[in-house]
Formats: C-alpha cells, structure tokens, sequence
C-alpha cells in the first residue's frame, strides 16, 4: 500500500486574502495534477488534510479527481511546524492514503520517514506535487517509489512555499 503525500497548492497572499485560499495558478495547477493521477489510476482510500484553506481546498480538488472512498478528514498533526515523528508514528501503512499538508513539514516527514532523520533533505516539494512513499518488503523502511510534479525542469529545488 502507499502514502502519498501533497503541498497544498499555491495560495494566495495574505494581504490579499487573509485566509490564504488558493490562488487561481494554484486551482489550476492542483487540477491537472489530479487529472494527471486519475489518468493513471492512482487509488486514495482517504484525503487527510490540515485544515487550513489552500490544504483543503487542494483536498477538494484531489478527492473529486479521485475519489477517495473513505472521503477527506480534517486531520492534526499536518501543519507546518507539528511533529514530524509523530506524525510518522500514526501513519497506516496498510492503507493509501493521501496526506495534504505544508512545508516545511512535507519535506521533513518524507525525510524522517526515508532516513530516519527529519533534517537530511532527500525531497524538494513543488505546490501541488504528488509524492508516492511506499513500505520496501525487505527492510520495511519507507522508500519514494515515484513523484508527479507540476513545474517539472521550472522550478529550483528548495524554491517552494509554505
């Protein structure tokens, strides 16, 4: 089974709205990301989300492209600066579900989950870029099996948003 894991799309400024909803780059951009899995048929049992606007306006967008049957769930625990380790320890492995979520939390839970430590980099995420983790047999240790970005050959590493 796999995790996947999202940054929410882009939003917009604070000044602008100060609930930071996604800007309309970041609808469109989270909408073909989702198109783009639907096409190739990935499976979500459920959308976790950390209950800011963009995170869930993203979940939105990810659940009617996909469908999740287990639908989306406000979830703690995801926000930008909450435990990572924590979050690794309530994660079901047997399930796929799909968390959205902020930076730098994303890059951190994927880096302790892959090396055990929150501050060794392996990920740099994009707004609205999927990232599949799954468990390998072998070791049981957590392994990036693919990632579906929006601004591929764009975007620098380390050049997202929170």
């Amino acid at each position: 089974m796999a995790l996947f894991l999202v940054q929410h799309g882009r939003s917009l400024p604070r000044d602008a709205d100060p609930d930071q909803g996604l800007s309309p780059e970041g609808v469109a951009d989270t909408e073909r990301i989702a198109g783009v899995a639907r096409g190739y048929k990935v499976r979500v049992s459920v959308i976790r989300h950390s209950g800011k606007t963009r995170a869930r306006q993203t979940a939105d967008i990810f659940a009617s492209a996909l469908q999740p049957g287990g639908g989306i769930e406000e979830a703690t625990g995801l926000k930008p600066l909450d435990d990572v380790a924590d979050a690794a320890g309530r994660i079901d492995a047997g399930s796929n579900v799909m968390l959205v979520g902020h930076l730098p939390f994303m890059e951190k839970l994927i880096s302790y989950l892959v090396t055990g430590s929150a501050d060794k980099p392996v990920f740099s995420f994009q707004n609205s870029g999927i990232v599949c983790l799954d468990r390998d047999v072998a070791s049981q240790s957590w392994v990036i099996t693919w990632t579906l970005m929006p601004k591929i050959g764009t975007e620098q590493p380390g050049a997202g948003t929170t």
